[in-house]
């Protein structure tokens, strides 16, 4: 076992200037901790079989899905099942910090809608 920071795990890029690192990298369970600068946006998806939780660090992130915009603000979380179309976005000044934890991984379970 060893101790995990953004300093010593596997870092990529996503979108226009987003960061992420994973804490955790197994096929049951992924925790990856993102940075979202501020206008930064993913492109709406859903998971086949991943169920998320995002939970906020930092900044104040809107999540969108089927049926709602979530406001979530720091210390909060939501929870998106599996099937769920979803889009989360930052549209505050501040970077958006925040850990999405997926049960199993969803890498290779994205489907863009």
């Amino acid at each position: 076992m060893n101790v995990v920071s953004t300093a010593n795990t596997e870092h990529y890029v996503w979108g226009e200037g987003c960061d992420g690192w994973h804490l955790l990298k197994s096929p049951g369970l992924s925790i990856i901790q993102e940075r979202v600068p501020s206008g930064g946006a993913e492109v709406r998806h859903y998971h086949e079989k991943a169920a998320q939780f995002f939970y906020i660090l930092s900044g104040i992130a809107m999540m969108e899905t089927e049926t709602t915009v979530h406001k979530i603000t720091p210390n909060q979380g939501l929870h998106v099942p599996a099937g769920v179309l979803h889009r989360l976005r930052n549209e505050e000044e501040e970077d958006l910090v925040f850990l999405v934890c997926s049960a199993p991984m969803a890498h290779g379970d994205r489907v863009v809608g």
